[in-house]
Parts: structure tokens; sequence; C-alpha cells
């Protein structure tokens, strides 16, 4: 299983935070944080339909009538990729390393009650990145119950 995410309170709301590391250069790693058809395959209810600029628009469809969109706040490839999806922001940084790059992570949100779900499903969410990043195929193991426990304990919930 791979690196476990962490919490802070930080300006009134918490700072869900992720990191990960890939043997392979920003360039590889962002592709596959932006382009649409791998977007759409690790991001939750993501439809593929994203405008790649700031201001520019993200599709979700939750499959049971919800239907809302993200907005880019930010755009700077191959490094940064920001968006808000309604109150919460989310935050994707890549920085090169000796031996490959650096993914951080961040989920900024109001409502500690869900940091347990948030991060069990964004642990499970990276870790499809991550391998689709080394060309594997995409798979949901059945851990989700199994995360939510651990973060619930991790956080002190």
């Amino acid at each position: 299983m791979s690196e476990y995410g962490t919490l802070e309170e930080i300006d009134g709301g918490y700072a869900l935070k992720f990191q990960r590391y890939f043997p392979f250069e920003v360039e590889h790693v962002f592709d596959y944080l932006t382009k649409s058809e791998y977007f759409s395959a690790w991001y939750p209810f993501a439809t593929g339909e994203m405008n790649l600029q700031i201001g520019g628009k993200i599709m979700f469809d939750d499959g049971e009538g919800s239907v809302y969109e993200a907005v880019i706040t930010e755009f700077d490839p191959p490094n940064r990729f920001n968006l808000r999806e309604g109150d919460d922001l989310l935050h994707m940084q890549l920085d090169m390393k000796s031996d490959g790059c650096q993914l951080d992570f961040t989920h900024i949100f109001d409502d500690r009650t869900y940091a347990k779900y948030m991060a069990a499903g964004w642990h499970r969410c990276l870790d499809a990145l991550g391998l689709m990043v080394h060309g594997n195929p995409v798979e949901w193991p059945e851990n989700g119950a199994e995360l939510r426990e651990v973060y619930e304990e991790q956080f002190d919930l």
C-alpha cells in the first residue's frame, strides 16, 4: 500500500495532503494528471470534458443525476494544476527529484467530519493514478472501508 495522507488545520479549514513519488520526468506524470483520457480514469466522476486553461471548466457526472463543474485556477505545465470544485480547492504540484519526480496533492476543505472519507477516496484515486503512470491497468481493490478506519484513527476522528 502506498504512503498515507496527512491532515492539517489551516485558516479555519483543513488540508488533506498526499505525496507520491514517480521514477519519471514531470512531463510524463503531468500528462496523466491532465489529459482527459487519463484524468477521467483516476479522478472521481470526471467526464473527460475539460478546457485546460486558467478559468477553464472540467465537467463531472456522478451517474446518479448530479452534474457539476470545477474551474481551473492555475495551469502551469508541467508543474502545477489547481482547481476549485465547489468550495473545495485542489492543488497538484510536480517537482523534479534526483530519481524522478514528486507529486504533492492537496485538497483544502471546510468540514472535518468528511476527512476520513476524502482521505480514503483520494488514497485510492492516487493509487490508480500511480498504476497508470507506470503503464499498468487501473485496478480498484476493495480497500475503502479499511482505509476509512485507518484515516479515522490517524486523524483522531
